[in-house]
């Protein structure tokens, strides 16, 4: 690893010799990993991204690959969460324990260096950009531009911390709102402190540090002991080194124990829906990324159970919940399960992507996880001002309650006083499932919710969570429960096929019905805005 100016080698270019086979391999970690390939084909063609999944894989073989020494990994243009890049971390742990592993940083950010934090040694290129500015949230608020072009929005919420439509409906950010993202990123920064003192052998004071310095050049953060080396790409590649590509051929699949069983994952990834799983790639509100739909996910659970050779399922949720229904109908199936369940958090299992999980018999979240969210709200915008300036004129017809969520006109006070007596009726109930499953008393579970947010880390102080980690921490407290040996076989289970059209052509076809309101004819909602994003 000495060597200097050796060229990138291609997988033409013959080994040195006395080599029969490569000592170094350079495995390349860019993009956003989500967690697993989707199970549906139109959804795993819309999103061809390497995930988590393929990843830990590439890993595991070459962990058992005999003839090599050690791994190059390029972590560049990583656009990961906290989360994702905190079990990218993991993976590149495991590896350590086996092979040399170096990360190169020609970016190195909050993020990246998380991810790159699982390899004892972290080199970054003398010109490399350094962005270690701690964690941040800005959302914009629209309510001032909606109601100058004549539209506003009825937020109903429970209670003070229910965020969801806020953004719409107000000006500016509450307090409320304020004090649960500040807290909320404050977990972060402590997790991500907690997380690099570890790898670089230091305080936590210290790497509070990094973030309130003046860190503006790799040889800076090398100084304050961030990173380990300055160094170019070719002055870490020697001739034994070729990229993952070339040595596919040589790298054996991990052998699995499939006599006892094995582990179905089913996904909940997106908002949650009535209905059918469907893309939702839209650019509009709510529909920017997947919709969970409940039919589909409790057919995948359906399949899981019906299968003789699962013996346990872990239930992965990367969701800020959404129809109040479609979770309930999710949270039935998980709770009257033969099978244990573990229910495993990725970036966010919040609202209805919380209340679907209360009854796992355990809970994995990562540190950050943004979960809790534990609220209900309901609404709608009103166009009256909007119809007038434009010369739209609705004209009702019938009974008049029919027509209540109408955004023709406000509610009026019975109206309102309806709606919210559905969504305490609503809250109560989330609170229960809650307290049963948590095993906490209902005030407690009602001191806790409200609506706020909290971190994973909070949350397994709290008791909303049984332990910290990632889908393979789900994957082994599964096989745990089921008596299963750790390397049992895992698949992605997803409903079986059904009808004469092809998967792909059904998909295709219900994805084309999408509307602007995703939830159906519900307007109650256990639903967190994912718009709020950590920079």
């Amino acid at each position: 690893m000495a060597l200097r100016h050796i060229p990138f080698r291609s997988k033409d270019d013959p080994l040195p010799d006395g080599l029969t086979h490569p000592t170094w391999v350079i495995l390349d970690v860019t993009g956003a990993y989500p967690a697993r390939q989707p199970a549906s084909p139109l959804q795993a063609l819309l999103r061809r991204e390497e995930t988590l999944e393929a990843l830990e894989a590439r890993v595991e073989k070459l962990r058992g690959a005999a003839w090599l020494h050690g791994v190059l990994v390029r972590i560049s243009e990583f656009t990961a969460s906290p989360a994702a890049a905190h079990a990218v971390r993991q993976i590149l742990a495991r590896l350590a324990q086996k092979k040399r592993v170096v990360a190169y940083l020609p970016q190195l950010t909050m993020t990246s260096l998380l991810a790159a934090s699982g390899a004892p040694e972290i080199a970054a290129p003398e010109s490399a950009d350094v962005m270690v500015l701690g964690f941040a949230a800005q959302p914009t608020f629209v309510g001032a531009f909606l109601k100058k072009n004549g539209i506003e929005v009825e937020n109903l919420r429970i209670r003070e911390y229910k965020a969801a439509l806020t953004r719409y409906s107000q000006e500016r950010m509450d307090e409320a709102n304020r004090e649960q993202l500040t807290a909320y990123l404050s977990d972060l920064e402590r997790a991500w402190a907690l997380d690099l003192a570890a790898a670089r052998g230091v305080s936590e004071d210290t790497a509070r540090a990094w973030l309130n310095g003046d860190l503006t050049s790799a040889q800076a953060a090398r100084d304050a002991g961030l990173i380990t080396k300055v160094a170019y790409e070719d002055e870490l590649v020697g001739p034994g080194t070729r990229p993952l590509a070339a040595v596919l051929d040589l790298l054996l699949p991990k052998k699995t124990n499939a006599k006892a069983g094995r582990v179905a994952v089913v996904p909940v990834v997106g908002t949650i829906v009535p209905g059918k799983s469907r893309p939702g790639s839209l650019p509009l509100p709510l529909l920017g990324g997947p919709l969970a739909g409940a039919e589909t996910v409790v057919a995948a659970l359906k399949r899981a159970q019906q299968d003789e050779k699962t013996k346990a399922i872990v239930l992965y949720v990367d969701s800020g919940g959404g129809s109040a229904l479609a979770s309930d109908l999710i949270w039935r199936e998980v709770a009257t399960s033969k099978k244990p369940v573990v229910a495993v958090m990725g970036e966010y299992a919040a609202s209805g992507g919380y209340y679907v999980l209360t009854h796992a018999r355990h809970v994995v979240a990562s540190p950050y996880t943004l979960t809790g969210s534990i609220g209900v709200v309901s609404g709608k915008p009103v166009l009256r001002e909007f119809n007038a300036r434009h010369g739209l004129n609705p004209e009702p017809v019938g009974r008049e309650r029919a027509l209540m969520y109408s955004p023709a006109r406000p509610f009026t006070a019975e109206e309102r006083a309806h709606v919210e007596k559905g969504i305490a009726e609503v809250y109560d109930r989330f609170i229960t499932r809650v307290a049963e499953g948590r095993r906490l008393s209902k005030a407690r579970v009602d001191e806790l919710g409200r609506g706020r947010i909290w971190s994973g880390f909070a949350a397994l102080e709290l008791g909303l969570v049984d332990e910290l980690g990632d889908l393979r921490v789900g994957i082994e407290r599964a096989c745990e429960l089921a008596g299963l040996p750790y390397d049992a076989p895992v698949w992605n289970a997803a409903p079986a096929k059904t009808g004469p059209l092809p998967e792909f052509a059904r998909e295709a076809a219900d994805a084309a019905r999408l509307s602007v309101w995703p939830f159906g004819r519900e307007r109650v909602l256990t639903w967190f805005d994912q718009e709020v994003k950590v920079r």
